[in-house]
């Protein structure tokens, strides 16, 4: 245990000797990315602290003040927590690592009065004013805004680099997705018509199901669907069916459930004769065609979650809604469909995530008609 404790006992002195030093840009972010895995891993938590500009005159160079804040908060944090550039000389980053289970927010305010009282005993009172803190926790406090991404990438700078790396890449898939679902409306408007007037003719209420989802970095969207399912039913079944399922319970009294994990509702009674058929068939995520149309879906990737669903996520979980588009059709669905766990379905997610191509996208959708035609797995 010594000879573990030693590199960093002298590396803490080798940093008090030099004077206090900040990471770089590039060296602050891959930090970052490491401890929020580690931090995935281990259930612990995390709090990211920026320091900027505030409110001030704009036309006041702000590197020097945030220098001058370097070492009043390199000797209020542990020696554990790191200091460094979360952007190049505008905001300082400080990543409080290696925290307990406690709510965010009364972690937060610890955190925040040990560096406003350090950063106020230790500059002038108008390059204090100059500065605002800001916090951001993990694993991250969901709360849903409509239109706005509700988990703010900040801890994710690797997916957000990546992205970015990918520019030329997504641009294609983009067009892709126009392409294909702007022919699939097209040639598949007969049988829209079909159904639409089988559902009225089976069924009261409306031909279209619309319900909240949330899409890339937790953007919500109105999800379509053929109504499935009688009117005036309540989600709680299913609320209950898919937390239980999430935490790794079978909450289904079918035999066959029992044998196999399922991440639908077998013999589900909010179900009409007729959306059996259709959920059996996949007729009835049709409609999505037009969320891919107007880009909150792709043709391929993750099943878009419900926001009841994210709240019951782990950690590692809310990857998947990162880092990739939801799509109509992908890995999942292709390989087991609701026949794998959900622990498998998001590694099948960041799987594809990782390796995803115009060639696997094309893979996955010549894959998907015979997971159709099968219908293992649907429900």
């Amino acid at each position: 245990m010594l000879n573990a404790f030693l590199p960093r006992f002298n590396s803490y002195k080798t940093r008090r000797r030099n004077g206090f030093r900040c990471l770089s840009e590039q060296d602050f972010q891959e930090r970052l990315c490491h401890e929020r895995k580690r931090a995935e891993r281990s259930r612990e938590s995390l709090v990211l602290m920026l320091v900027h500009r505030g409110e001030g005159p704009a036309d006041v160079p702000i590197e020097p003040v945030l220098q001058a804040a370097v070492e009043p908060i390199s000797e209020t944090v542990r020696d554990t927590d790191i200091v460094g550039w979360c952007r190049h000389r505008a905001v300082l980053g400080v990543l409080f690592t290696e925290l307990k289970a406690k709510p965010a927010e009364s972690l937060i305010e610890i955190l925040k009065a040990k560096i406003v009282a350090a950063l106020s005993g230790a500059l002038t009172r108008d390059d204090f004013q100059a500065l605002q803190l800001s916090f951001h926790a993990f694993p991250e406090d969901f709360n849903s805004q409509k239109g706005k991404q509700v988990l703010p990438p900040l801890i994710y700078p690797d997916v957000v680099g990546l992205s970015e790396a990918r520019k030329a890449q997504l641009l294609v898939k983009r067009i892709m997705d126009l392409a294909g679902s702007a022919f699939a409306l097209t040639i598949l408007s007969p049988l829209f018509l079909l159904l639409a007037l089988a559902i009225k003719c089976t069924s009261r209420g409306p031909v279209l199901f619309r319900q909240e989802r949330l899409g890339q970095f937790g953007v919500p969207f109105v999800f379509l669907k053929f109504r499935s399912m009688h009117v005036s039913n309540s989600p709680a079944i299913h609320r209950d069916f898919v937390r239980s399922f999430i935490a790794g319970n079978q909450p289904n009294g079918s035999a066959a459930a029992a044998r196999k994990p399922c991440f639908k509702i077998t013999n589900d009674p909010r179900i009409t004769p007729l959306g059996r058929f259709m959920r059996r068939t996949s007729l009835d995520e049709l409609p999505q065609f037009w969320n891919v149309l107007r880009g909150e879906m792709s043709l391929v990737g993750p099943r878009p979650p419900i926001p009841y669903e994210i709240e019951a996520y782990e950690a590692w979980h809310r990857r998947r809604i990162y880092e990739a588009k939801p799509g109509i059709t992908g890995s999942w669905q292709v390989h087991g469909r609701s026949r794998t766990t959900f622990d498998e379905m998001v590694r099948l997610d960041l799987r594809y995530a990782r390796d995803w191509s115009p060639a696997l996208d094309l893979k996955i959708l010549m894959q998907t008609p015979r997971a159709v035609c099968s219908g293992d797995g649907a429900f």
